[in-house]
């Protein structure tokens, strides 16, 4: 197995380049797919990694067996101690049948391996840390939920979160209203809704102002 995952980094297994598609039977001509960066376990790195492979796996080797992808994947994890994970990974493979059904069975495993509590902390950490500030809501909605997506936040304290980072004259809005807001995408939809408003009506004073200002 040592040898099937060298031979897959002698023939480009080596991450972080861009490669150009060829006309193969599993590629698209002229297309080309970043691979992924080595990854040996840095924290807050799993997620982009999972995402890079399951792209190119997609993309270049949507033909190659489930064996042959999971190997792959394994090419690219070296480094401090996910090297100790990968060989106990692949003695448990060794002379039997590949217990994945899918790729995307065995990322699911590495990324709940690696990603752990300390993912979670990071998450946490980013959440507390937003703030709209100048932003779009529809922008700080898009971050706020990137940043709750592995936090284990949810429904009021997950709230409570948002009303803290969006901009005070929005949250009063959305605290006079007459519905109250029971959910987050209640939250998000409504606090859009009334930035946008906003917006608008900004621009129209401003739109206003300049037709009555003297030539």
């Amino acid at each position: 197995m040592q040898a099937q995952i060298q031979a897959l980094l002698a023939t480009g297994g080596g991450g972080g380049g861009v490669e150009r598609g060829t006309t193969g039977s599993n590629t698209g001509p002229h297309i080309e797919v970043a691979k992924p960066a080595i990854f040996n376990r840095e924290t807050g790195k799993v997620e982009g990694f999972v995402t890079a492979c399951r792209l190119y796996l997609r993309m270049k080797m949507r033909e190659a067996t489930v064996e042959e992808q999971v190997f792959w994947v394994l090419s690219h994890i070296q480094g401090g101690s996910a090297d100790i994970w990968k060989e106990n990974v692949m003695e448990e493979l060794e002379g039997r049948e590949m217990e994945y059904e899918t790729a995307e069975e065995f990322l699911t495993v590495l990324k709940k391996e690696f990603r752990g509590g300390e993912e979670e902390a990071v998450k946490v950490t980013e959440l507390r840390k937003l703030e709209q500030g100048g932003r779009t809501m529809e922008e700080f909605v898009q971050e706020f939920k990137w940043a709750a997506r592995e936090s284990g936040y949810e429904r009021q304290p997950l709230i409570e979160e948002f009303k803290r980072g969006m901009n005070g004259g929005i949250w009063r809005k959305l605290m006079e209203s007459e519905n109250p807001l029971t959910s987050i995408e209640l939250w998000y939809r409504r606090a859009m809704a009334l930035d946008r408003n906003w917006r608008e009506s900004r621009r129209e004073e401003e739109r206003l102002r300049g037709r009555k200002e003297p030539g």
